[in-house]
């Protein structure tokens, strides 16, 4: 009785359940991948891909980077047309933009002083105001007050002033207002504010989403520019939009654009190759297959492990795989022949690729320890699609193929290929030549060797950064290097401690030493402070008093300063001021970036401009320290800071690295136990990290983390060639079937990066260029290092062949 022919028998038997199959599973792809583009959500955060802080410099850094309300900022600048119409269209983006809930403050220099402010913060005037601190608010200082106003409403300020007398004879509105004004504010054409050439309206916004809140930014950055579209439709005006939420916006959708037009024409290079190697339409639709399934298995891990979203590089990164993950399916290609079945095939195959696969996903391990969310991420991302993509060129692949291919190995092209290869010398003493002249290169280059400016990591791109610095400028934001930090569990301690230090620091401005400094204390005096000017305003009977005495004999009514006596008394009993108070003011956005709030402590900052001697500020804080207790007081070099954590960074990754290799050599032991093999497969690859890194420091690149990640995939890369090159063995066929594929691998895998090079993303094109050199080093390194000697003996002893 015959057996019914089992699955695979069938398979082999009928073209029309095979092809069947691969489109049944091609759309089982494009359903979850659609499944997973819902459910994935884009992060831009640089700061994924910066280590967990551990100083306080470093944790203020990560801080203000992301959540802090520098972040929030965001700068327009309105151009395009005359003067008078662009403060027009400023006042109109301002007022539609104000009650908007997702800004806490929207700002253009059309407020004027403390009149914009909310009605009943108003009287609180006398508690901001120092002016009465050395002398107080008495009879004389109110007669000397109505003298000075009466010599003003006899001047051209008479339509200034007169408004304010009834409420505020001693015009505390106007000298708070000029004591508020910025060193460097902008100026103000029209009522609005302008750059210092008069062509560029400038708004100042604060977004209520975090500035690395991909969502919340997306949203408010996209309400901005469709708020100005529509305002602005028919005209000639234009808008920029600069900040860290801008930048945000631009990397994910820079990213995400340009990972799919990478990805599109690598799909479709992958497509014209297999064509042109395989000369089968099906081989495009099964190459596609495991490399499909590998991108939205890691996508679908990364997204399910790490809720706060998939970091934009990481996105991108994967792209990249498609020079690792179709080499799979491509060896497997070339080797079917017929009277070889595909089970056979791929498991003759399978000691070598899962020997690759298994160290690429121990050095990519290795990340998961590093500390760095963002390599965390890769790492995840790469190790699922590595598996995935070998388990479905290992176990669903072959029952879909053509059994009984043309036989690679009987291409008279390829065995005249192969011959003259083969014939040539193994080379020996150039390879020490090679590693002799790249550790040169390497230590004795010009430049650093390591960029440790964190601004150099962002994948913000020149030009952006340039206009940031620009509008920042113009703004009056200061260019802050050093900075003052006050800690404190309570909120006045550290206001109080940071207003204990403006003695010193005006001597400073008065010297010249310091250009300009601003502190939250300036806008926000502390609880105890507030009590004490509480204290010293005279109760309404005096006031009046003070005030009859002061009028007698004087131009004004009896009746005419009911308003200021009314200020008064409810300055006198009014709660104090808090920060709180001051939401949707305009000195909110003046006191939280100032004044920062975390974990149960208060953190308030003192920007210092035009510092020339860090070590005398430096020992005012130390004695400042010493008179308040409770108070860490200090001064932080920012710069300083940022490099630390770069430096930090960066040894996190190299010991990844140092770690990942060792395990690397270790797999590749265990693999194949001959100390031989295993230095044939490993020199082509420790050759061409040195060669790799020795051409980068000669043409001047300063090495970053995307560089170290790019070395990693060019080494994983470079141990698949010399791993199948060596598992080739001296069978010359097999030689033949094994380049014909590392050819077409390394062609598709150069495409990949090389169009990557090309990227206008500074991060994609380090990686782009290092894994693009990396190729060609590891093809040329493994096919002269890692073939067997017996195949180049017969190749030696062979005529070459003719047609």
């Amino acid at each position: 009785m015959n057996r019914a022919p089992g699955l695979r028998e069938r398979l082999l038997q009928r073209p029309r359940l095979r092809l069947g199959l691969a489109v049944a599973w091609l759309l089982a792809l494009a359903a979850l991948s659609w499944v997973a583009g819902q459910a994935l959500e884009f992060s831009g955060d640089l700061r994924r891909f910066l280590p967990d802080a551990r100083t306080p410099e470093q944790r203020l850094l990560i801080d203000e980077l992301g959540d802090g309300p520098g972040s929030r900022l965001l700068m327009l600048a309105i151009s395009g047309e005359a003067p008078e119409a662009l403060a027009a269209r400023s006042r109109a983006l301002h007022d539609a933009l104000a009650g908007d809930a997702r800004f806490t403050l929207v700002t253009n220099g059309g407020e004027a002083g403390l009149e914009a402010f909310p009605e009943h913060l108003l009287p609180y005037r006398y508690l901001l105001t120092d002016s009465f601190d050395d002398a107080p608010l008495d009879a004389e200082a109110l007669r000397d007050a109505l003298d000075a106003r009466l010599q003003d409403l006899g001047s051209p300020a008479a339509g200034l002033v007169e408004p304010l007398l009834p409420a505020d004879p001693t015009l505390e509105v106007l000298a708070l207002a000029d004591a508020w004004q910025p060193a460097g504010a902008p100026q103000r054409l029209h009522e609005v504010w302008f750059d210092r050439a008069g062509t560029h309206a400038l708004l100042l916004v604060e977004t209520r989403a975090a500035g690395f809140d991909p969502t919340g930014q997306l949203d408010a950055v996209g309400t901005i520019r469709e708020t100005f579209a529509r305002q602005a439709r028919g005209s000639m005006a234009t808008l920029e939009v600069v900040g860290p939420g801008a930048f945000s916006v631009d990397i994910g959708s820079r990213t995400q654009s340009e990972a799919q037009r990478i990805g599109l024409v690598d799909t479709l290079g992958l497509i014209v190759l297999l064509l042109i190697a395989y000369r089968s339409w099906k081989m495009p639709l099964l190459g596609v297959l495991p490399l499909a399934s590998a991108g939205i298995a890691g996508l679908t891990a990364v997204a399910l492990l790490f809720p706060g979203g998939v970091h934009g590089i990481t996105i991108a990164f994967g792209f990249t795989l498609i020079g690792v993950v179709q080499d799979y399916p491509i060896h497997f290609f070339s080797h079917q022949r017929a009277g070889l079945s595909p089970w056979r095939n791929v498991r003759g195959l399978w000691p070598a690729l899962s020997t690759g696969v298994i160290a690429t996903c121990i050095a990519y391990a290795t990340f998961l320890f590093s500390g760095v969310d963002g390599l965390r991420q890769l790492a995840v991302f790469t190790i699922t699609a590595l598996v995935v993509a070998a388990l479905a060129t290992r176990y669903l692949l072959p029952g879909l193929v053509d059994p009984s291919p043309p036989d690679i190995a009987a291409s008279l092209r390829l065995q005249r290929l192969w011959h003259w290869i083969e014939t040539l010398p193994r080379p020996k003493w150039s390879l020490a030549v090679l590693a002799l002249g790249s550790g040169l290169a390497i230590a004795f280059a010009p430049g650093e060797v390591w960029q440790n400016d964190l601004s150099k990591l962002t994948p913000v791109d020149a030009a952006s950064m340039q206009r940031d610095a620009e509008l920042r400028a113009e703004l009056g934001a200061p260019d802050v290097r050093y900075v003052l930090v006050a800690q404190a569990r309570e909120r006045d301690a550290a206001l109080a401690a940071t207003a204990a230090l403006r003695p010193d620091l005006d001597a400073l401005v008065a010297s010249g030493r310091l250009d300009s400094y601003d502190m939250a204390a300036r806008y926000l005096p502390s609880a105890e402070l507030q009590r004490a000017r509480q204290a010293a305003l005279p109760d309404t009977a005096a006031l009046r008093a003070m005030l009859a005495d002061a009028l007698a004999g004087s131009a004004f009514n009896d009746d005419a300063f009911a308003p200021f006596v009314a200020d008064i008394a409810r300055a006198k009993t009014a709660p104090l001021l808090t920060r709180e108070d001051l939401a949707s003011s305009p000195l909110a956005t003046a006191v939280s970036g100032l004044l920062l709030e975390r974990d149960g402590r208060s953190t308030a900052l003192v920007s210092l401009s035009g510092l020339d001697e860090p070590a005398e500020i430096a020992a005012i804080a130390a004695q400042a320290q010493a008179r308040s207790p409770g108070v860490d007081l200090r001064l932080l070099d920012m710069k300083a800071a940022s490099e630390s954590l770069v430096v930090e960074y960066r040894g996190r990754v190299v010991a990844a690295m140092a770690v990942a290799l060792v395990l690397l050599i270790a797999t590749v032991w265990i693999a194949l136990r001959s100390p031989r093999r295993v230095w044939r497969v490993l020199l082509p690859t420790l050759l061409t990290l040195l060669a790799v890194i020795a051409v980068l420091r000669l043409v001047g690149v300063e090495l970053t983390l995307f560089h170290l990640v790019a070395l990693i995939l060019a080494a994983g890369l470079g141990l698949d060639y010399a791993l199948f090159f060596e598992h080739a063995g001296d069978d010359r066929d097999d030689q033949i079937r094994t380049l014909h594929a590392i050819v077409v691998c390394t062609l598709m895998t150069l495409l990949v990066f090389s169009l990557l090079g090309l990227s206008s993303i500074p991060v994609l094109r380090a990686i782009g260029s290092t894994v693009a050199l990396g190729v060609i080093f590891n093809f040329v390194l493994s096919l002269l290092v890692a073939r067997h000697r017996g195949a180049i003996e017969a190749a030696r002893s062979e005529q070459g062949p003719t047609a």
